[in-house]
């Protein structure tokens, strides 16, 4: 509407829209009410929350931001007056939908840094349950966990390599993308491929799953959830990583794996929709060792070390089960009193102390 309350007949409003395209002086600068609204609902909109972490990542801005905020804004008109309903939804969040997005490439190297942080006020829902965090954008299950090129090392040939780094991933796999393992079944695949001649660690993973506790945590190597308290949200685990390999002792093939998984979950109540993320970055080192050399059973690795962050999987140390909170447990204010922690930088290696219990930090984001 005009000034004086009444309605900007259509030729002014089509004359607007040609010489504004145009470039004409004489364009009119208030060009509807529909504008208007949308631009009084920006400033009116309250101030987003506080970010749930202090750092946030330098941006680059380009010399040719000017020029290009000009074209949008010249859009933004047009859809403004050409569906306005749509604007408006676009502003206050409520259009829903899948947002497509770039995936990164694989991680062949350490990043320098943390990924940049999402929009703030984008949360998960059952639809997108990857929204408003850096998974969104990366690969599904083993798709996300990078295998190197193979080449002889040891005693083993190209071939043989190639295949020890598929089985390490399959481990990877079996002890954190198995939905039975997940539910907190016994995880058979992976613990076939450990060592049998490697008695104090298969003892303790038998320990583990049998009675867990603080000694004996089977989280330490396998993700595993109460299917009482919660359920996956979805069918999609996202992981990110790679593997990397070189000669051990005696000649054996030494693979490091350092993957972080994001798991989507809501409670396991029929009809809950609220979605919780569960992050797990786990650095496992494993020993392809030469059967003259070593006993161990073929097609089967020794476990040499491994180490293991989480986010949100609860800080009660001994349950055998990771416990993610949702917003009624976030209400309480009962949060780690150790540092601050970004599951999703994996710019720096885990601490070689990880595997043992380790003061419970806060998660600057899930």
């Amino acid at each position: 509407m005009g000034k004086d309350g009444a309605s900007i007949p259509d030729e002014e409003w089509e004359r607007f829209l040609r010489e504004s395209g145009a470039g004409s002086r004489d364009a009119p600068q208030e060009p509807s009410a529909r504008a208007r609204m949308v631009t009084r609902r920006l400033k009116e909109a309250p101030e987003p929350p506080a970010a749930w972490r202090s750092y946030h990542p330098a941006t680059r801005r380009s010399r040719k931001g000017r020029y290009a905020v000009g074209i949008l804004l010249a859009v933004a008109l047009t859809l403004v007056a050409l569906a306005p309903g749509r604007v408006v939804d676009w502003v206050s969040g409520s259009g829903g939908g899948d947002v497509a997005v770039t995936p990164p490439g694989a991680e062949t190297a350490r990043p320098t840094g943390p990924p940049p942080d999402s929009p703030i006020g984008e949360h998960p829902t059952l639809d997108e349950p990857f929204r408003g965090s850096p998974a969104v954008a990366w690969k599904d299950g083993t798709a996300g966990i990078h295998l190197p090129d193979a080449k002889a090392t040891g005693w083993m040939t190209r071939a043989q390599v190639a295949d020890a780094l598929e089985r390490t991933r399959d481990f990877l796999a079996a002890s954190n993308l198995d939905p039975a393992v997940l539910r907190g079944e016994r995880p058979t695949a992976a613990i076939a491929l450990i060592n049998p001649r490697q008695p104090d660690i298969r003892q303790y993973v038998a320990n583990s799953l049998r009675t867990p506790g603080e000694k004996t945590d089977p989280l330490l190597l396998f993700s595993r959830f109460r299917p009482s308290e919660v359920r996956p949200a979805g069918d999609v685990v996202k992981t990110r990583g790679q593997l990397t390999f070189t000669e051990g002792k005696r000649g054996a093939l030494e693979v490091t794996a350092d993957v972080t998984f994001v798991y989507p979950l809501v409670r396991a109540a029929a009809g809950s929709e609220e979605v919780a993320r569960t992050i797990v970055r786990r650095a496992t080192v494993v020993s392809w060792d030469d059967p003259a050399k070593v006993l161990i059973e073929p097609g089967t690795f020794s476990l040499l070390s491994y180490s293991v962050d989480t986010a949100n999987g609860g800080c009660t140390a001994g349950t055998g089960y990771l416990t993610p909170e949702f917003a009624a447990e976030r209400a309480t204010g009962h949060e780690g009193r150790g540092p601050e922690v970004d599951p999703y930088d994996r710019s720096s290696p885990l601490p070689a102390d990880r595997g043992e219990a380790t003061e419970c930090g806060r998660a600057t984001r899930t």
